[in-house]
């Protein structure tokens, strides 16, 4: 069974980062295309950003191409968002995803002055 569990979050004034994590268990993080969700409220969960299972390749949304960067560690089983450059509309909660099918519970992302 796969778990993820995710933290980082936390109130950022406009501007500011913030770094999440997500840490991995239950079969062979390798081999698992990492992605980070979020969802605010009244609107659908959508992709921020995927990293491919070796690490080599990422995609972003165009929301946050060029302020938010993912990166992954597979000695440590663990996927990162580092987000700079923060925005209200950034505010949402967070989620980390294995192959879109496994997800952790997630983790708020407030950006407020």
């Amino acid at each position: 069974q796969v778990q993820l569990v995710e933290s980082g979050g936390g109130l950022v004034q406009p501007g500011g980062s913030l770094r999440l994590s997500c840490v991995f268990s239950g079969f062979t993080f390798r081999r698992y295309i990492m992605s980070w969700y979020r969802q605010s409220p009244g609107k659908e969960r959508a992709l921020v950003a995927a990293i491919s299972s070796a690490g080599g390749g990422a995609s972003y949304a165009d929301s946050v191409k060029g302020r938010f960067t993912i990166s992954r560690d597979n000695t440590k089983n663990t996927v990162y968002l580092q987000m700079n450059s923060l925005k209200p509309e950034d505010t949402a909660i967070y989620y980390c995803s294995a192959d879109s099918r496994y997800w952790g519970q997630g983790t708020q992302v407030t950006v407020s002055s």
